[in-house]
């Protein structure tokens, strides 16, 4: 299977106001592996960006004055998503704004439903976690990731990060940790108790799951500067 983590970063929040995309991040994952076939695009929006929006971003009108248009890049951008199903966080927010993009366009190009399915990893987090806060900095607290790096919202930073949690959050393992926000959690912080029932059932993994595990193993540990717990002898 071929996923696409998508992320995208604008002028503002609302298409009705004309509001434009001025960054696409993505990173491809192939059978729940990071490939690092990635695309990333700064982008001109030919309007200015709302003060609100550069407080949360950090992207200037000043910096994306060379920066091509979204004219300049769609072809390449529907080839890339093409076939693929799209992981997005809050997606009617990133999928209205590129349909909004596409259509400016008046061309015959395809909106993003036409050419891609999609996962709202948001609607997912809110199933698993109901009535939890489920930001993508507060599912990288539940789920034990670090995300350090992410100072200010960045199209290609946080769809590497929301990666990591998609592969938590659908791989059936949350954090050894307490929940931050987790009313039940009572005061102190205590480690629960889990009672497994039954004898361990021995499994038998093939090579190439060996493999795919070996790889992201790898990942965590560029991503954790060289701290992976699993990479780590005893």
């Amino acid at each position: 299977m071929r996923q696409i983590i998508l992320d995208t970063e604008t002028t503002g929040l609302e298409t009705q106001q004309d509001h434009r995309i001025i960054e696409i991040g993505c990173v491809e994952m192939i059978d729940r592996s990071l490939t690092g076939n990635n695309f990333h695009q700064y982008l001109q929006p030919d309007r200015q960006i709302d003060a609100g929006a550069i407080s949360v971003h950090g992207i200037t009108n000043e910096f994306l004055q060379d920066k091509p248009r979204f004219a300049d890049i769609v072809d390449d951008l529907i080839s890339y998503l093409r076939g693929a199903e799209l992981v997005i966080h809050n997606a009617p927010f990133d999928v209205g704004f590129l349909n909004h993009e596409l259509k400016r366009l008046q061309q015959q190009k395809p909106l993003i439903e036409e050419i891609s399915s999609i996962v709202d990893t948001l609607v997912m987090a809110r199933k698993k976690h109901p009535g939890k806060r489920n930001s993508l900095d507060a599912l990288c607290d539940r789920y034990a990731i670090d995300n350090s790096r992410r100072d200010k919202h960045g199209a290609l930073l946080d769809a590497e990060i929301l990666s990591e949690v998609y592969l938590v959050m659908t791989g059936g393992q949350e954090s050894l940790l307490l929940d931050g926000d987790d009313a039940e959690a009572g005061a102190g912080n205590q480690p629960r108790s889990i009672d497994i029932a039954g004898d361990p059932v021995l499994m038998q993994v093939s090579e190439d799951a060996l493999q795919a595990h070996e790889k992201y193993l790898h990942h965590l540990q560029k991503q954790s500067d060289g701290n992976c717990v699993w990479l780590k002898s005893g």
